[in-house]
Protein backbone atom coordinates (compact mmCIF):
# COMPACT_ATOMS: atom_id res chain seq x y z
CA UNK A 1 0.00 0.00 0.00
CA UNK A 2 1.37 3.51 -0.80
CA UNK A 3 0.51 7.05 0.80
CA UNK A 4 0.27 10.11 -0.96
CA UNK A 5 1.34 13.31 0.00
CA UNK A 6 -0.31 15.53 2.42
CA UNK A 7 -0.08 18.45 0.76
CA UNK A 8 -3.14 16.48 -1.15
CA UNK A 9 -5.45 16.44 1.45
CA UNK A 10 -4.89 20.40 2.09
CA UNK A 11 -5.88 20.57 -1.30
CA UNK A 12 -8.56 18.84 -1.34
CA UNK A 13 -9.91 20.15 1.55
CA UNK A 14 -9.68 23.57 0.26
CA UNK A 15 -11.50 22.82 -3.54
CA UNK A 16 -14.04 20.63 -0.67
CA UNK A 17 -15.46 24.35 0.14
CA UNK A 18 -16.73 25.11 -3.52
CA UNK A 19 -18.89 22.47 -3.20
CA UNK A 20 -22.02 24.48 -1.58
CA UNK A 21 -21.71 27.14 -4.24
CA UNK A 22 -21.73 24.58 -6.95
CA UNK A 23 -24.84 22.79 -5.40
CA UNK A 24 -26.52 26.05 -5.05
CA UNK A 25 -26.13 27.43 -8.54
CA UNK A 26 -26.47 24.30 -10.16
CA UNK A 27 -29.75 23.15 -8.75
CA UNK A 28 -32.02 25.74 -7.09
CA UNK A 29 -31.18 28.73 -9.19
CA UNK A 30 -34.36 29.29 -10.95
CA UNK A 31 -37.35 28.57 -8.45
CA UNK A 32 -38.77 32.41 -8.43
CA UNK A 33 -39.29 32.82 -12.03
CA UNK A 34 -42.79 33.23 -12.88
CA UNK A 35 -42.55 32.98 -16.93
CA UNK A 36 -40.44 30.26 -18.37
CA UNK A 37 -39.23 31.19 -21.91
CA UNK A 38 -39.91 28.48 -25.13
CA UNK A 39 -36.87 25.64 -24.72
CA UNK A 40 -34.24 26.71 -27.06
CA UNK A 41 -33.05 23.55 -29.25
CA UNK A 42 -30.28 21.92 -28.60
CA UNK A 43 -26.50 23.41 -30.39
CA UNK A 44 -25.23 19.90 -31.01
CA UNK A 45 -21.11 20.45 -30.84
CA UNK A 46 -18.58 18.29 -32.63
CA UNK A 47 -16.84 15.60 -30.31
CA UNK A 48 -13.28 16.88 -29.31
CA UNK A 49 -14.46 20.58 -30.63
CA UNK A 50 -14.31 23.13 -27.79
CA UNK A 51 -16.04 26.15 -28.82
CA UNK A 52 -17.30 25.35 -32.75
CA UNK A 53 -21.19 24.33 -32.92
CA UNK A 54 -23.13 22.95 -36.08
CA UNK A 55 -26.33 25.04 -36.72
CA UNK A 56 -28.72 21.77 -37.80
CA UNK A 57 -32.04 21.44 -39.12
CA UNK A 58 -33.61 21.44 -35.73
CA UNK A 59 -32.06 24.55 -34.65
CA UNK A 60 -35.23 26.65 -36.35
CA UNK A 61 -37.64 29.70 -34.51
CA UNK A 62 -40.22 27.84 -32.41
CA UNK A 63 -43.43 27.30 -34.66
CA UNK A 64 -45.58 24.57 -32.58
CA UNK A 65 -48.35 25.26 -30.75
CA UNK A 66 -47.95 26.01 -26.76
CA UNK A 67 -50.64 23.75 -24.48
CA UNK A 68 -51.03 24.95 -21.05
CA UNK A 69 -51.95 22.47 -17.87
CA UNK A 70 -53.23 23.82 -14.63
CA UNK A 71 -54.08 22.51 -11.48
CA UNK A 72 -57.10 20.08 -11.87
CA UNK A 73 -56.14 18.97 -15.39
CA UNK A 74 -54.55 16.03 -17.06
CA UNK A 75 -51.02 16.01 -18.53
CA UNK A 76 -51.67 13.19 -20.42
CA UNK A 77 -54.55 15.08 -21.70
CA UNK A 78 -52.35 17.48 -23.39
CA UNK A 79 -50.28 14.45 -24.75
CA UNK A 80 -52.95 13.47 -26.41
CA UNK A 81 -53.92 16.82 -28.15
CA UNK A 82 -50.20 17.61 -29.11
CA UNK A 83 -48.59 17.43 -32.47
CA UNK A 84 -44.85 17.28 -32.90
CA UNK A 85 -43.31 20.84 -32.25
CA UNK A 86 -45.35 21.69 -29.93
CA UNK A 87 -44.43 22.49 -25.88
CA UNK A 88 -46.70 21.11 -23.26
CA UNK A 89 -46.32 23.55 -19.98
CA UNK A 90 -47.51 22.48 -16.86
CA UNK A 91 -47.93 24.41 -13.98
CA UNK A 92 -47.70 24.30 -10.30
CA UNK A 93 -50.28 21.99 -8.64
CA UNK A 94 -50.50 17.70 -8.01
CA UNK A 95 -51.33 15.83 -10.68
CA UNK A 96 -51.17 12.16 -9.91
CA UNK A 97 -50.83 10.10 -13.40
CA UNK A 98 -48.93 8.06 -15.41
CA UNK A 99 -47.70 10.57 -18.34
CA UNK A 100 -46.95 8.10 -21.98
CA UNK A 101 -45.29 10.23 -24.99
CA UNK A 102 -45.50 7.80 -27.98
CA UNK A 103 -45.13 10.80 -30.36
CA UNK A 104 -41.93 12.83 -31.37
CA UNK A 105 -40.59 16.58 -30.80
CA UNK A 106 -42.82 17.02 -27.91
CA UNK A 107 -41.63 18.86 -24.87
CA UNK A 108 -42.83 18.99 -21.53
CA UNK A 109 -41.76 22.12 -19.60
CA UNK A 110 -43.04 22.86 -15.53
CA UNK A 111 -43.13 26.26 -14.58
CA UNK A 112 -41.84 27.19 -11.38
CA UNK A 113 -43.21 30.09 -9.23
CA UNK A 114 -41.97 31.30 -6.03
CA UNK A 115 -40.65 27.99 -5.18
CA UNK A 116 -43.96 25.80 -6.14
CA UNK A 117 -43.08 23.26 -8.60
CA UNK A 118 -45.96 21.30 -10.60
CA UNK A 119 -45.67 17.92 -8.30
CA UNK A 120 -46.30 14.46 -9.80
CA UNK A 121 -47.05 12.13 -7.16
CA UNK A 122 -47.55 8.47 -7.59
CA UNK A 123 -49.15 8.15 -4.02
CA UNK A 124 -47.11 4.59 -4.07
CA UNK A 125 -49.79 3.32 -6.33
CA UNK A 126 -49.10 4.52 -9.67
CA UNK A 127 -45.70 2.82 -11.22
CA UNK A 128 -44.10 5.62 -13.19
CA UNK A 129 -44.16 8.55 -13.42
CA UNK A 130 -42.99 9.73 -17.03
CA UNK A 131 -42.57 6.96 -19.99
CA UNK A 132 -41.82 7.83 -23.52
CA UNK A 133 -40.97 6.07 -26.75
CA UNK A 134 -41.20 8.82 -29.11
CA UNK A 135 -37.96 11.09 -30.64
CA UNK A 136 -36.88 14.49 -29.41
CA UNK A 137 -38.45 14.74 -25.75
CA UNK A 138 -37.59 16.83 -23.69
CA UNK A 139 -39.08 16.57 -19.82
CA UNK A 140 -38.07 19.63 -17.68
CA UNK A 141 -39.04 21.37 -14.13
CA UNK A 142 -41.03 18.99 -12.34
CA UNK A 143 -40.96 17.64 -9.02
CA UNK A 144 -41.54 13.67 -9.18
CA UNK A 145 -42.14 11.51 -5.95
CA UNK A 146 -43.51 8.47 -4.39
CA UNK A 147 -43.56 6.03 -7.63
CA UNK A 148 -43.20 2.29 -7.45
CA UNK A 149 -41.32 2.31 -10.66
CA UNK A 150 -39.14 4.84 -12.01
CA UNK A 151 -39.59 8.45 -12.45
CA UNK A 152 -38.15 9.40 -16.07
CA UNK A 153 -37.89 6.19 -18.27
CA UNK A 154 -37.41 6.03 -21.76
CA UNK A 155 -37.90 3.36 -23.89
CA UNK A 156 -35.74 3.11 -27.95
CA UNK A 157 -36.40 7.04 -28.09
CA UNK A 158 -33.32 9.21 -29.32
CA UNK A 159 -32.35 13.13 -29.17
CA UNK A 160 -33.78 13.33 -25.82
CA UNK A 161 -32.93 15.75 -22.89
CA UNK A 162 -34.21 15.37 -19.41
CA UNK A 163 -32.99 18.38 -16.76
CA UNK A 164 -33.79 20.66 -14.08
CA UNK A 165 -36.10 17.68 -12.58
CA UNK A 166 -36.60 17.07 -8.88
CA UNK A 167 -37.00 13.41 -8.42
CA UNK A 168 -37.27 11.60 -4.53
CA UNK A 169 -38.54 7.79 -3.62
CA UNK A 170 -39.70 6.88 -6.96
CA UNK A 171 -39.08 3.11 -6.50
CA UNK A 172 -36.30 1.12 -8.93
CA UNK A 173 -35.18 3.96 -10.99
CA UNK A 174 -35.08 7.89 -11.39
CA UNK A 175 -33.75 8.68 -15.02
CA UNK A 176 -33.60 6.00 -16.90
CA UNK A 177 -32.93 6.05 -20.79
CA UNK A 178 -32.93 3.03 -22.57
CA UNK A 179 -31.92 2.03 -25.88
CA UNK A 180 -31.47 5.45 -26.96
CA UNK A 181 -29.11 7.65 -28.33
CA UNK A 182 -28.03 10.65 -28.48
CA UNK A 183 -29.09 11.96 -24.92
CA UNK A 184 -28.95 14.91 -22.46
CA UNK A 185 -29.79 13.84 -18.50
CA UNK A 186 -28.31 17.67 -16.52
CA UNK A 187 -29.33 19.66 -13.37
CA UNK A 188 -31.37 17.11 -11.50
CA UNK A 189 -31.60 16.17 -7.78
CA UNK A 190 -32.77 12.79 -6.74
CA UNK A 191 -33.17 10.92 -3.88
CA UNK A 192 -34.07 7.78 -2.00
CA UNK A 193 -34.10 5.74 -5.36
CA UNK A 194 -33.72 2.27 -4.70
CA UNK A 195 -31.82 0.93 -7.37
CA UNK A 196 -30.00 3.76 -9.33
CA UNK A 197 -30.78 7.59 -9.52
CA UNK A 198 -29.35 7.88 -13.05
CA UNK A 199 -29.39 4.50 -14.76
CA UNK A 200 -27.90 4.90 -18.59
CA UNK A 201 -28.97 1.49 -19.90
CA UNK A 202 -27.80 0.13 -23.15
CA UNK A 203 -27.60 4.14 -24.73
CA UNK A 204 -24.98 5.43 -27.34
CA UNK A 205 -23.94 9.13 -26.97
CA UNK A 206 -25.02 10.52 -23.53
CA UNK A 207 -23.67 13.79 -21.41
CA UNK A 208 -24.88 13.00 -17.76
CA UNK A 209 -23.82 16.72 -15.91
CA UNK A 210 -24.43 18.68 -12.84
CA UNK A 211 -26.61 16.44 -11.10
CA UNK A 212 -26.99 15.49 -7.55
CA UNK A 213 -27.21 11.98 -6.39
CA UNK A 214 -27.55 10.92 -2.57
CA UNK A 215 -29.54 8.57 -0.25
CA UNK A 216 -29.73 5.93 -3.22
CA UNK A 217 -28.39 2.26 -3.68
CA UNK A 218 -26.41 3.57 -6.98
CA UNK A 219 -25.82 7.37 -7.56
CA UNK A 220 -25.16 7.14 -11.51
CA UNK A 221 -24.78 4.40 -13.33
CA UNK A 222 -23.01 3.42 -16.97
CA UNK A 223 -24.53 0.30 -17.63
CA UNK A 224 -24.43 -2.01 -21.18
CA UNK A 225 -23.68 1.92 -22.86
CA UNK A 226 -21.04 3.26 -25.20
CA UNK A 227 -19.82 6.83 -25.77
CA UNK A 228 -20.92 8.61 -22.18
CA UNK A 229 -19.46 11.63 -19.98
CA UNK A 230 -20.47 11.62 -16.66
CA UNK A 231 -18.82 15.53 -15.41
CA UNK A 232 -19.77 17.85 -12.49
CA UNK A 233 -22.07 15.69 -10.76
CA UNK A 234 -22.31 15.75 -6.98
CA UNK A 235 -22.44 12.13 -5.63
CA UNK A 236 -22.97 11.68 -2.00
CA UNK A 237 -24.02 9.54 0.51
CA UNK A 238 -24.87 6.53 -2.44
CA UNK A 239 -24.29 2.46 -1.62
CA UNK A 240 -21.66 3.82 -4.41
CA UNK A 241 -21.53 6.99 -6.28
CA UNK A 242 -20.50 6.46 -9.81
CA UNK A 243 -20.86 2.74 -11.98
CA UNK A 244 -19.78 2.19 -15.12
CA UNK A 245 -20.16 -1.85 -15.66
CA UNK A 246 -21.08 -4.37 -18.07
CA UNK A 247 -24.51 -6.74 -16.46
CA UNK A 248 -24.99 -9.83 -18.35
CA UNK A 249 -27.68 -11.72 -19.96
CA UNK A 250 -28.50 -7.94 -21.52
CA UNK A 251 -28.86 -7.83 -25.51
CA UNK A 252 -26.06 -5.03 -25.75
CA UNK A 253 -23.02 -7.05 -24.08
CA UNK A 254 -20.13 -3.73 -23.80
CA UNK A 255 -19.73 -1.10 -21.99
CA UNK A 256 -16.69 1.13 -23.42
CA UNK A 257 -15.76 4.77 -23.94
CA UNK A 258 -16.76 6.35 -21.13
CA UNK A 259 -15.50 9.43 -19.15
CA UNK A 260 -15.84 10.37 -15.23
CA UNK A 261 -14.41 13.43 -14.82
CA UNK A 262 -14.74 16.67 -12.56
CA UNK A 263 -17.19 14.97 -10.13
CA UNK A 264 -17.52 15.48 -6.62
CA UNK A 265 -17.63 11.74 -4.90
CA UNK A 266 -17.92 11.75 -1.11
CA UNK A 267 -19.36 9.93 2.05
CA UNK A 268 -21.01 7.14 -0.41
CA UNK A 269 -21.63 4.95 2.73
CA UNK A 270 -25.06 4.35 2.37
CA UNK A 271 -26.74 0.92 3.78
CA UNK A 272 -27.48 -1.13 0.65
CA UNK A 273 -31.04 -1.75 0.48
CA UNK A 274 -31.71 -2.66 -3.13
CA UNK A 275 -33.85 -5.95 -4.00
CA UNK A 276 -32.06 -9.03 -2.70
CA UNK A 277 -30.53 -10.71 -5.48
CA UNK A 278 -30.24 -8.07 -7.87
CA UNK A 279 -27.41 -6.55 -9.22
CA UNK A 280 -26.81 -3.54 -7.47
CA UNK A 281 -27.74 -5.62 -4.04
CA UNK A 282 -24.20 -6.65 -4.47
CA UNK A 283 -22.54 -3.30 -4.47
CA UNK A 284 -20.75 -2.81 -0.95
CA UNK A 285 -21.47 0.07 1.08
CA UNK A 286 -18.58 2.74 1.04
CA UNK A 287 -18.06 2.25 -2.62
CA UNK A 288 -16.70 5.40 -4.49
CA UNK A 289 -16.44 4.35 -8.32
CA UNK A 290 -16.92 0.96 -9.23
CA UNK A 291 -16.01 -0.04 -13.17
CA UNK A 292 -16.51 -3.70 -13.72
CA UNK A 293 -15.94 -5.35 -16.93
CA UNK A 294 -16.22 -1.83 -18.70
CA UNK A 295 -13.34 -1.04 -21.32
CA UNK A 296 -11.73 2.49 -22.15
CA UNK A 297 -12.83 3.96 -19.29
CA UNK A 298 -10.89 7.28 -18.10
CA UNK A 299 -11.46 8.76 -14.41
CA UNK A 300 -10.04 12.40 -14.13
CA UNK A 301 -9.86 15.08 -11.96
CA UNK A 302 -12.44 13.92 -9.35
CA UNK A 303 -12.60 14.96 -5.71
CA UNK A 304 -13.30 11.06 -4.48
CA UNK A 305 -12.95 11.20 -0.45
CA UNK A 306 -14.75 9.37 3.11
CA UNK A 307 -15.70 6.35 0.67
CA UNK A 308 -15.12 3.79 3.50
CA UNK A 309 -14.69 0.32 1.60
CA UNK A 310 -12.66 2.02 -1.27
CA UNK A 311 -12.36 5.40 -3.68
CA UNK A 312 -12.02 3.67 -6.50
CA UNK A 313 -13.12 -0.66 -7.42
CA UNK A 314 -11.40 -2.06 -10.80
CA UNK A 315 -12.69 -5.81 -11.10
CA UNK A 316 -14.26 -8.31 -13.58
CA UNK A 317 -17.39 -9.87 -13.89
CA UNK A 318 -16.03 -12.88 -12.44
CA UNK A 319 -15.32 -11.32 -9.36
CA UNK A 320 -18.38 -8.59 -9.28
CA UNK A 321 -20.94 -11.04 -10.22
CA UNK A 322 -19.52 -14.65 -10.27
CA UNK A 323 -23.32 -15.81 -10.05
CA UNK A 324 -23.56 -14.49 -13.94
CA UNK A 325 -24.10 -16.46 -16.72
CA UNK A 326 -23.31 -14.63 -19.96
CA UNK A 327 -20.51 -16.58 -22.63
CA UNK A 328 -21.01 -13.76 -25.18
CA UNK A 329 -20.18 -11.48 -22.34
CA UNK A 330 -16.50 -10.40 -22.47
CA UNK A 331 -16.11 -10.36 -18.52
CA UNK A 332 -12.38 -8.09 -18.16
CA UNK A 333 -11.96 -4.03 -17.99
CA UNK A 334 -9.77 -3.14 -20.09
CA UNK A 335 -7.77 0.00 -20.74
CA UNK A 336 -8.94 1.70 -17.79
CA UNK A 337 -7.23 4.96 -17.07
CA UNK A 338 -6.81 6.59 -14.16
CA UNK A 339 -5.27 10.01 -14.79
CA UNK A 340 -4.94 13.25 -11.95
CA UNK A 341 -7.47 12.84 -9.30
CA UNK A 342 -7.89 14.27 -5.56
CA UNK A 343 -8.23 11.47 -3.03
CA UNK A 344 -8.16 10.99 0.89
CA UNK A 345 -9.79 9.44 3.69
CA UNK A 346 -10.98 6.24 1.58
CA UNK A 347 -10.99 3.07 2.80
CA UNK A 348 -11.13 3.46 6.59
CA UNK A 349 -13.99 1.01 7.13
CA UNK A 350 -13.85 -2.15 4.49
CA UNK A 351 -16.33 -4.59 3.92
CA UNK A 352 -16.29 -7.94 2.45
CA UNK A 353 -13.72 -9.91 -0.17
CA UNK A 354 -11.85 -6.18 -0.02
CA UNK A 355 -11.54 -6.32 3.57
CA UNK A 356 -10.12 -9.79 3.47
CA UNK A 357 -7.53 -9.35 1.42
CA UNK A 358 -6.23 -6.22 3.05
CA UNK A 359 -6.24 -7.92 5.68
CA UNK A 360 -3.89 -10.80 3.68
CA UNK A 361 -1.77 -7.59 3.43
CA UNK A 362 -1.43 -7.03 7.34
CA UNK A 363 -3.60 -3.99 6.97
CA UNK A 364 -6.92 -2.69 7.82
CA UNK A 365 -7.23 0.11 5.86
CA UNK A 366 -8.95 0.14 2.50
CA UNK A 367 -7.19 1.60 -0.53
CA UNK A 368 -7.91 4.59 -2.65
CA UNK A 369 -7.82 2.40 -5.69
CA UNK A 370 -8.34 -1.14 -5.76
CA UNK A 371 -7.95 -3.64 -9.13
CA UNK A 372 -8.61 -7.55 -8.73
CA UNK A 373 -8.93 -9.70 -11.50
CA UNK A 374 -8.14 -9.88 -15.20
CA UNK A 375 -7.83 -6.90 -17.70
CA UNK A 376 -5.26 -5.53 -20.14
CA UNK A 377 -3.53 -2.36 -21.18
CA UNK A 378 -4.53 -0.41 -18.02
CA UNK A 379 -2.96 2.68 -16.73
CA UNK A 380 -2.34 5.25 -14.08
CA UNK A 381 -1.09 8.57 -14.40
CA UNK A 382 0.97 8.43 -10.62
CA UNK A 383 0.12 5.88 -8.84
CA UNK A 384 2.81 6.84 -5.75
CA UNK A 385 -0.19 9.22 -5.30
CA UNK A 386 -2.47 6.86 -4.00
CA UNK A 387 -3.01 4.36 -1.53
CA UNK A 388 -3.54 1.42 -3.90
CA UNK A 389 -3.74 -2.39 -4.05
CA UNK A 390 -3.58 -4.85 -7.15
CA UNK A 391 -2.20 -1.66 -9.71
CA UNK A 392 1.08 -3.55 -10.15
CA UNK A 393 0.49 -4.47 -14.07
CA UNK A 394 -0.77 -0.80 -14.62
CA UNK A 395 1.40 1.17 -16.97
CA UNK A 396 2.12 4.86 -16.98
CA UNK A 397 -1.03 6.71 -18.73
CA UNK A 398 -0.14 8.50 -22.11
CA UNK A 399 -2.32 11.06 -21.70
CA UNK A 400 -2.55 13.76 -19.71
CA UNK A 401 -6.06 14.85 -19.49
CA UNK A 402 -9.12 14.87 -21.75
CA UNK A 403 -9.96 18.66 -22.18
CA UNK A 404 -10.14 18.14 -25.97
CA UNK A 405 -13.76 16.46 -25.52
CA UNK A 406 -16.24 18.33 -24.71
CA UNK A 407 -19.57 16.11 -25.45
CA UNK A 408 -20.24 12.59 -25.86
CA UNK A 409 -23.49 13.74 -28.27
CA UNK A 410 -23.35 13.09 -31.62
CA UNK A 411 -23.10 16.33 -34.14
CA UNK A 412 -26.24 16.65 -34.85
CA UNK A 413 -29.52 14.91 -34.15
CA UNK A 414 -30.09 11.29 -34.72
CA UNK A 415 -32.51 9.89 -37.11
CA UNK A 416 -35.50 8.69 -35.27
CA UNK A 417 -35.98 4.82 -35.05
CA UNK A 418 -37.55 3.15 -37.85
CA UNK A 419 -39.18 0.14 -37.04
CA UNK A 420 -40.55 -2.82 -39.18
CA UNK A 421 -43.21 -4.90 -38.11
CA UNK A 422 -39.82 -7.78 -37.79
CA UNK A 423 -38.24 -5.63 -35.96
CA UNK A 424 -40.98 -4.74 -33.59
CA UNK A 425 -40.37 -7.44 -31.19
CA UNK A 426 -37.02 -6.62 -30.51
CA UNK A 427 -37.20 -3.07 -30.08
CA UNK A 428 -39.89 -3.11 -27.50
CA UNK A 429 -37.74 -5.97 -25.89
CA UNK A 430 -34.63 -3.73 -25.84
CA UNK A 431 -36.43 -0.52 -24.51
CA UNK A 432 -38.85 -1.61 -22.77
CA UNK A 433 -38.49 -5.61 -21.05
CA UNK A 434 -34.06 -5.39 -20.71
CA UNK A 435 -34.04 -2.57 -17.77
CA UNK A 436 -35.77 -5.27 -15.65
CA UNK A 437 -34.93 -8.84 -17.28
CA UNK A 438 -31.84 -10.36 -18.51
CA UNK A 439 -31.09 -13.89 -19.83
CA UNK A 440 -29.43 -15.98 -17.01
CA UNK A 441 -29.24 -13.04 -14.48
CA UNK A 442 -31.67 -11.76 -12.26
CA UNK A 443 -32.01 -8.02 -12.54
CA UNK A 444 -35.15 -6.55 -11.29
CA UNK A 445 -37.55 -9.06 -12.71
CA UNK A 446 -37.09 -12.83 -13.41
CA UNK A 447 -34.32 -13.93 -15.70
CA UNK A 448 -35.52 -14.33 -19.27
CA UNK A 449 -35.45 -18.29 -19.46
CA UNK A 450 -37.83 -18.38 -16.24
CA UNK A 451 -40.22 -16.34 -18.38
CA UNK A 452 -39.63 -19.09 -21.02
CA UNK A 453 -40.16 -21.99 -18.73
CA UNK A 454 -43.83 -20.31 -17.19
CA UNK A 455 -45.24 -19.52 -20.72
CA UNK A 456 -43.36 -22.22 -22.91
CA UNK A 457 -45.17 -21.85 -26.26
CA UNK A 458 -47.72 -19.74 -25.05
CA UNK A 459 -46.98 -16.42 -26.08
CA UNK A 460 -50.52 -14.68 -24.84
CA UNK A 461 -49.80 -16.03 -21.50
CA UNK A 462 -47.24 -13.28 -21.67
CA UNK A 463 -49.30 -10.80 -23.35
CA UNK A 464 -52.11 -11.15 -21.06
CA UNK A 465 -49.67 -10.88 -18.29
CA UNK A 466 -48.03 -7.65 -19.35
CA UNK A 467 -51.09 -6.13 -19.85
CA UNK A 468 -52.62 -6.76 -16.11
CA UNK A 469 -49.75 -8.58 -14.06
CA UNK A 470 -49.98 -9.94 -10.72
CA UNK A 471 -47.05 -10.42 -7.89
CA UNK A 472 -47.05 -14.57 -7.56
CA UNK A 473 -43.83 -14.31 -6.50
CA UNK A 474 -42.60 -13.11 -2.98
CA UNK A 475 -39.28 -12.81 -3.83
CA UNK A 476 -39.71 -10.25 -7.15
CA UNK A 477 -41.53 -7.02 -7.11
CA UNK A 478 -44.87 -6.22 -8.47
CA UNK A 479 -44.46 -6.00 -12.42
CA UNK A 480 -46.04 -2.73 -13.97
CA UNK A 481 -48.69 -3.01 -16.62
CA UNK A 482 -47.84 -2.76 -20.08
CA UNK A 483 -51.11 -2.01 -21.20
CA UNK A 484 -49.98 1.43 -23.15
CA UNK A 485 -48.30 -0.78 -25.63
CA UNK A 486 -50.62 -1.55 -28.77
CA UNK A 487 -51.53 -5.50 -29.10
CA UNK A 488 -49.28 -5.81 -31.86
CA UNK A 489 -46.60 -4.80 -29.97
CA UNK A 490 -47.03 -6.72 -26.69
CA UNK A 491 -47.84 -9.89 -29.02
CA UNK A 492 -44.47 -9.23 -31.03
CA UNK A 493 -42.25 -9.08 -27.47
CA UNK A 494 -43.50 -11.89 -26.51
CA UNK A 495 -43.00 -13.96 -29.59
CA UNK A 496 -39.47 -12.59 -29.46
CA UNK A 497 -39.02 -13.54 -25.49
CA UNK A 498 -40.24 -17.02 -26.23
CA UNK A 499 -37.29 -17.21 -29.13
CA UNK A 500 -34.20 -16.25 -27.21
CA UNK A 501 -31.30 -17.82 -26.80
CA UNK A 502 -27.69 -17.64 -24.94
Amino acid sequence: MKKKSPFLKILGSIILLGIGVFIGKSFFGQNNVETVPIPSTIKYRNIGLKNDTIEVASNRAFTGKIIEVRKGSSIQDAVKEANPGDLIRVYPGTYSENVYIDKDDISLQGVVIKGEWPTLDGKKEINDAFLYSGNGILIENFKIINYKGNGIMGQAGNNFIIRNNWIIDTGVYGIFPQYGKNGLVEHNVLSKIADAAIYIGMCDNVDVRHNEVFDNVAGIEIENSRHCLVENNYAHNNTGGLLAFVTPGLPIKTTFDVILRNNFVINNNHENFGAPGSTVSGIPSGTGILIMAADDVIVENNIITGNNNTGITIVDLATGAPKANDPNSEGNPDRVVILDNIMFNNGNDPTGEIKAIILTQLDTKGPDIFAYGGGTGSTIRDKNKFRTFGLDGYGVAQITDTEHIVTMMTPSPVPPRSVSKEELGELTYYGVCAGCHAFGTRLIGPPTEILQAIHHDNPQGIVDYITAPKNLREDYPEMPPQNYLSEEAKMAVAEYILSLKH
